[in-house]
């Protein structure tokens, strides 16, 4: 079944698909741009890397209190034999690395980058090190001058600054261009809306390509099948609120 949103789809944002849906969503868009913007530029996907830590965590405690160090030499005398004191094994998990895509238009032949588009994953938009990392970067970004496109289409965790004006809204797409360094465009958005289109904003007297991230999150939902997979007879993780549950549960979705 066809993708049943005009829009975003909020069962996507679940962490059960979100990382899949980012990942497709990311080579589609750069599918999409690529033939339109060559052969003066070229579209990379460049990745993040997170390792997820607790964001309770105390800093102090990602540092040891006691560090044991080989700096060669003879062995030290051995200790007293003791008996062993009773012990418990706990099995630890292991922290995978999860690397998350973004995208570069940079010019032929220099490489220089123009463009950078930035699609919000829910280690950015949920407090730790990993927030905290992105929005270094971002502050980087914005301070530069590369054009910058931030593309947030998860309802969960704080809004980015410079985004608090769209009180009320579901989503966001957050546009700052290099020419206009101290001015951005804020494109906010609701559930039953579809997502705004905009021009990929490119070097100056450039054709700049519309891009529509709805087009293409149909795509991604048609071709990998979520329709076969997302339990609408549950509701979305964050949950809609009573008015729009209630129009989403008049589309015509399909049971999983």
């Amino acid at each position: 079944m066809s993708h049943p949103f005009p829009g975003m789809n909020p069962w996507l944002e679940s962490s059960l698909f979100w990382h899949s849906v980012h990942q497709s969503l990311i080579v589609a868009l750069r599918d999409e741009l690529a033939p339109l913007l060559r052969p003066r530029y070229f579209v990379a996907i460049e990745t993040h890397t997170y390792i997820a830590v607790s964001p309770d965590a105390p800093l102090q405690s990602r540092q040891p209190d006691v560090t044991v160090v080989n700096r060669g030499g003879p062995a030290g005398a051995a200790a007293p034999t003791t008996e062993p004191a009773p012990y418990l094994t706990v099995e630890l998990p292991i922290a995978e690395p999860i690397e998350e895509g973004y995208l570069e238009v940079r010019v032929v032949p220099t490489g220089e980058v123009i463009t950078v588009i930035e699609l919000l994953s829910h280690s950015n938009k949920q407090p730790g090190r990993d927030r905290e990392g992105y929005l270094q970067k971002r502050e980087t970004l914005l301070d530069s001058s590369v054009h910058f496109v931030e593309i947030d289409l998860l309802r969960a965790g704080p809004s980015m600054p410079h985004t608090e004006k769209a009180v009320g809204s579901h989503y966001r797409l957050f546009i700052r261009r290099s020419e206009r360094p101290r001015q951005a465009r804020l494109y906010p958005f609701s559930v039953r809306q579809p997502i705004p289109t905009f021009p990929l904003p490119l070097r100056p007297d450039d054709v700049e390509p519309t891009v529509d991230l709805g087009a293409l999150l149909q795509g991604v939902y048609d071709r990998a099948g979520y329709d076969l997979v997302v339990r609408y007879n549950q509701p979305p993780h964050p949950p809609l609120g009573e008015d729009d549950a209630a129009w989403a549960a008049a589309l015509p979705t399909k049971q999983a």
